[in-house]
């Protein structure tokens, strides 16, 4: 998607503090110092215990093709500080132009639960490398998976409908429609009114006719004539522009026609008003007219929320489309993600130097270390418990755990552990080939029972943690 949208560059797809740190770091001799960061949430949206990751195939793209064009360089020269000096010496320009990045990329693979705290990204190289993707990779990933994770929630209420996604026209630019789109499908809709993600992401496309058709004709009764003759295998009706009662018999004689001639009607489509009796009048003239199969579809502001209440209430309703609330997250419309150091080497060699980012806030202090996640599932398959480890630790002991504040923590000893952070690039190339946007969807579609609230660490990474938070506070 970014390749065919996107000019080959996106070095400059950054904040400013980006490049001066970039700038600081080859200036201090520092800009060949390996180092770690990993990108994470901090608390699960919309009141939940789990995100559904989305965003990762965006992000290697990006990196990809991650470089700073002459233009771009250029504009970087014209830039000047406080004191009217040029901001970046041409040595330093010259080096961005000449730069290729060249990170190893250890990823959680699209479509999977995550817990809060969780490294959903790792990544490691260059110090000047790893600083400059920070918000390409925030913006890749924080959005994606706000909505992918909004997507499972209308999808889980819907318990099986079909759920279309309708947002196009109210996303955050064509960008976060097409972003939206594809994450939402990760998340689990079924098919999306948007054509152009249709055919850049192979996402299947579906959709109805608008008000404006039937305005267009003298009357109902023709505008639904006119749509049959056009479209005579796909007719779902719009039944409510002037009165939806009127709009469903209209569209059962229409039906009936269409069936004359050798077609059937597919439904009826439901945008306003009271969709619970509507929906059920509705049902109850389409059966009585012989169309038990014909659907009904309902849009109208739905969100998961308003689609569980309207089921609770005996709506008679086939397939949701859900637009707004869904493409713009309207609940909670950031997720928060953050992407922090965690390791350095002094040199190539060297052992890695575990770092942590401490705050008053508890839910700010960072997990140090060169983290793998380990899922933890029973026999039945119940997800029990997310375990961060480092990388060095290759068989982690169940029997000693901590929670995040340093607390023991306790799980059954029969478990299973599976490693979710998996390579896809190495020193900037593809080690894993791209899966298909299907393979993404079906990962997120696998019912999981079991949603721990948040991971543990393994006894080594806990008092690794706990030494650096004595050496950063020392007790008085």
């Amino acid at each position: 998607m970014l390749r065919q949208l996107y000019s080959p560059t996106l070095g400059l797809l950054t904040d400013l503090y980006q490049i001066t740190m970039a700038y600081g770091y080859w200036k201090s001799g520092l800009s060949e110092v390996n180092t770690t960061f990993q990108l994470f949430f901090r608390k699960a949206p919309f009141g939940g215990t789990s995100a559904v990751t989305a965003g990762l195939e965006t992000a290697l793209q990006l990196i990809e093709q991650f470089s700073f064009s002459t233009s771009d360089i250029e504009y970087l020269r014209t830039q000047t500080g406080n004191d009217g000096k040029t901001l970046f010496e041409e040595a330093f320009l010259q080096y961005l132009f000449d730069l290729k990045i060249a990170v190893d990329i250890d990823g959680i693979p699209e479509g999977t639960s995550v817990l809060a705290h969780t490294p959903i990204i790792r990544v490691t190289g260059n110090v000047v490398h790893c600083q400059l993707l920070e918000s390409a990779l925030l913006t890749c990933m924080n959005f994606q998976t706000l909505i992918a994770t909004k997507a499972r929630r209308v999808c889980l209420a819907a318990n099986g409908d079909t759920v279309l996604e309708f947002g196009l026209r109210r996303a955050q630019g064509f960008d976060g429609a097409l972003s939206a789109t594809r994450a939402a499908y990760i998340g689990g809709v079924h098919a999306t009114s948007n054509v152009l993600a249709g055919k850049l992401l192979d996402i299947p496309i579906k959709g109805t006719h608008a008000h404006a058709w039937v305005m267009m004709f003298d009357s109902e009764r023709e505008a639904f004539e006119a749509y049959a003759r056009t479209m005579p295998n796909n007719c779902v009706f719009l039944v409510d522009t002037y009165d939806t009662h009127q709009g469903v018999r209209t569209a059962i004689e229409v039906g009936k026609h269409l069936r004359s001639l050798g077609h059937e009607m597919l439904g009826i489509r439901l945008d306003s008003g009271d969709l619970v009796a509507l929906s059920i009048d509705a049902r109850r003239m389409l059966n009585e007219a012989g169309f038990p199969k014909a659907k009904i579809v309902a849009s109208d502001s739905l969100n998961e929320h308003r689609i569980k209440e309207l089921k609770d209430n005996g709506a008679q309703i086939d397939i949701w489309g859900v637009g707004t609330n869904l493409v713009t997250a309207q609940d909670q419309p950031a997720l928060g993600g953050v992407y922090k150091l965690s390791a350095q080497q002094t040199t190539t060699d060297s052992e890695w130097i575990p770092k942590i980012k401490l705050s008053n806030s508890a839910i700010k202090v960072s997990n140090p270390g060169r983290l793998q996640v380990h899922r933890c599932t029973t026999p039945e398959g119940e997800w029990v418990a997310d375990i961060m480890g480092d990388l060095s630790e290759t068989d982690i002991n169940t029997a000693n755990l901590h929670h995040l504040d340093g607390t023991k923590a306790t799980v059954p000893k029969e478990l299973t552990l599976t490693p979710l952070l998996q390579p896809f690039l190495r020193n900037g190339i593809r080690v894993k080939p791209p899966e298909s946007i299907h393979q993404m969807r079906s990962r997120g579609q696998q019912r999981q029972t079991g949603y721990p609230a948040i991971p543990l660490l393994t006894k080594k990474t806990w008092l690794i943690k706990k030494r650096l938070i004595d050496h950063h506070r020392p007790i008085k």
